[in-house]
């Protein structure tokens, strides 16, 4: 008896599988949906700083960026500095980009800061979240599956995939993932006038230094010297695009 159920179950979640979640949701909408609920949930806590003068520094930095990035993705990209104390910033599907106050006392100049901001906007250019999610959600589909045969249809599975779309300042990336953010924020602050060796000097600040705790945002990142290698390689291979810039930190600007 036990067998007679299980077999159909098995058979619903191998065809289900198949299945993109685009058919509860689509990827336009996830997205959006994402993006509006990590904004809530951080107004909620009062983190997001909707007046501080360090947006004088981020603002003509991130328009720069965003003049860029804008025509590469489905939403225009917003840039919001939040009260956390760990230096980090993290792109949220949508286009909405948050950088913390402590990032802005943590880079050295503007094109550290700009590398950071041309990183994170490869993340929502590349779908990033979204096809995390559809991996998480096809890990997790036999678990939701008997909710999604006898009676959560729809609503189960966009629950699911909006619960993923929460929280996302604390989001993992593979590192595949995190290399080709660094690559396309290098195209990207080079196309926007910001010079790239400022992905190299922040990576090379920290990793000469002592810090025990590292920013967040190069913490679950491959490791420093893996990526400054990719970056002087990429850098080689493209002098079209790049041997114009200096990469000596003297050349950089003050970030005040």
């Amino acid at each position: 008896m036990r067998l007679r159920i299980v077999l159909p179950i098995l058979a619903a979640a191998l065809a289900f599988a198949a299945i993109s979640p685009a058919a509860a949701i689509t990827e336009h909408q996830w997205e959006a949906q994402a993006g509006q609920q990590e904004y809530q949930t951080l107004q909620k806590k009062g983190v997001i700083l909707h007046s501080s003068p360090y947006y004088s520094i981020l603002n003509p930095i991130a328009a720069r960026i965003a003049k860029i990035a804008d025509p590469q993705y489905d939403f225009p990209f917003h840039f919001f500095l939040v009260h956390m104390s760990q230096p980090n910033a993290f792109a949220v599907p949508g286009g909405n980009v948050y950088v913390t106050d402590s990032l802005m006392t943590f880079v050295q100049n503007q094109q550290e800061l700009a590398g950071v901001l041309c990183h994170e906007t490869s993340h929502d250019i590349h779908h990033d979240v979204y096809n995390l999610m559809l991996k998480n959600q096809r890990l997790n589909m036999l678990a939701s599956l008997a909710d999604l045969l006898f009676g959560g249809g729809k609503s189960r599975v966009a629950n699911i995939v909006l619960g993923i779309g929460t929280q996302l300042e604390s989001l993992r990336f593979s590192r595949a993932v995190e290399q080709n953010a660094d690559r396309k924020g290098a195209f990207t602050c080079a196309a926007a006038g910001m010079n790239p060796w400022g992905m190299v000097w922040l990576f090379r600040r920290f990793e000469n230094s002592n810090m025990t705790s590292p920013p967040e945002f190069l913490s679950n990142h491959p490791g420093d010297a893996e990526r400054i290698t990719a970056l002087e390689n990429l850098f080689k291979e493209y002098p079209a695009t790049f041997s114009r810039f200096n990469p000596n930190v003297s050349s950089a600007t003050p970030l005040r």
